[in-house]
């Protein structure tokens, strides 16, 4: 039997947990922080893990508009409901269960549920969500579970592919450096030729592909998003090509798209500093196409996309092919040489080596 003791301990937790729910929801209304750096602050900071965002996600936000207005009633006015969550709840985003409440969580069709890019199927709208616990890195296995996406994307007839991320704190962290220290040139190069030819595949078919930049992404995953035809991005979202620290070159096309899209002098400092650069930097720049809040990034996309998707196909097509034409094909070619060079030297074994020992690299040139 529950004591008096245990109800009271209960009451005070939901009080505690509905405030802390509240106060978090007005500093993003007042446009203080993003969702992100909330729920970051408030796991570090306060301890609360999951996030309050996560939480009510998991929760159901219909069912904490419920736990509100009874709190509201009963423990008083600084318990009212806030405007963003009737919001959503009035959006049908519920949480989990929905596919989106604060944050969105894939619901990928039958038979991908257990690939680290996960397939969901809305009309003719794709989500390839990357869901390779921790960091979304791009291994062999990712850049052959991304070429079975759009193989089945292609082949359903979609018109329009979206790469989102299940990792509210990351969208996609680059490379798999330690898969590349288990590859000989011949692996490595090939995983290079297949990523550029899934790259141009892309950018030449019908299929209108967005990124939804949620967060960081670095190197190869800023790569994935410069060969989409729109990057969209989240406040917290940041852009970097950090390939530099490790000794190497990018290698999935960041020496070529960067330059087509923010201009050489710009590209070249971020892919010699490796520096990272925020999202309103990258919208100037014109290296994002938007920048949205944290919340509204999926609900954006989707809006781009089943608008696109409406448009002809032949035409977009045309104007995709028009538009990448040029020397892009010889200069990835020539940065598919350089990196095989770049990434048989002495400098990235080092640079590699000390990135997983967690060390300063000490290049030498060589």
């Amino acid at each position: 039997m529950s004591t008096e003791a245990d109800i009271d301990a209960a009451a005070l937790i939901e009080r505690f947990t509905l405030k802390a729910f509240v106060e978090s929801c007005l500093v993003l209304e007042e446009g203080i922080s993003s969702v992100r750096e909330i729920e970051l602050g408030m796991m570090t900071g306060a301890g609360i893990v999951p996030g309050p965002f996560a939480r009510a996600d998991q929760i159901g936000l219909d069912e904490m508009l419920q736990r509100l207005e009874r709190a509201a009633s009963e423990w008083g006015e600084s318990f009212v409901p806030p405007t963003v969550l009737r919001r959503l709840v009035a959006q049908g985003r519920l949480g989990v269960t929905s596919g989106q409440g604060f944050f969105p969580y894939p619901r990928p069709d039958a038979g991908w549920d257990q690939s680290p890019v996960k397939l969901e199927t809305r009309g003719q709208i794709a989500i390839a969500w990357l869901d390779r616990p921790p960091a979304n890195s791009i291994s062999p296995e990712v850049v052959g579970a991304l070429t079975r996406v759009w193989g089945a994307v292609t082949d359903a007839g979609a018109r329009a592919l979206v790469f989102a991320s299940a990792n509210p704190q990351l969208f996609c962290a680059g490379a798999d450096v330690k898969s590349f220290t288990q590859m000989d040139e011949a692996a490595g190069r090939e995983l290079v030729d297949s990523m550029h030819g899934l790259l141009r595949d892309m950018e030449r078919s019908p299929i209108v592909t967005i990124a939804a930049v949620n967060a960081g992404a670095f190197g190869g995953g800023c790569e994935l998003a410069m060969g989409c035809d729109f990057r969209i991005a989240a406040e917290s979202a940041t852009f970097g090509q950090p390939e530099i620290g490790l000794g190497i070159i990018p290698g999935f096309g960041g020496t070529q798209r960067l330059p087509r899209l923010i201009g050489e002098p710009r590209a070249l400092e971020m892919n010699l500093s490796g520096d990272p650069i925020s999202a309103w930097d990258a919208y100037e720049l014109g290296l994002a196409t938007r920048v949205v809040p944290d919340h509204e990034l999926l609900d954006t996309v989707l809006r781009w996309a089943r608008k696109l998707s409406a448009q002809a196909p032949l035409a977009i097509e045309r104007i995709k092919q028009v538009s990448a034409a040029g020397d892009l094909d010889a200069g990835i070619e020539a940065e598919k040489q350089a990196f095989a060079e770049v990434f048989a030297s002495e400098d990235a074994r080092e640079g590699i080596s000390a990135f997983l020992g967690k060390r300063t690299p000490r290049f030498t040139g060589r």
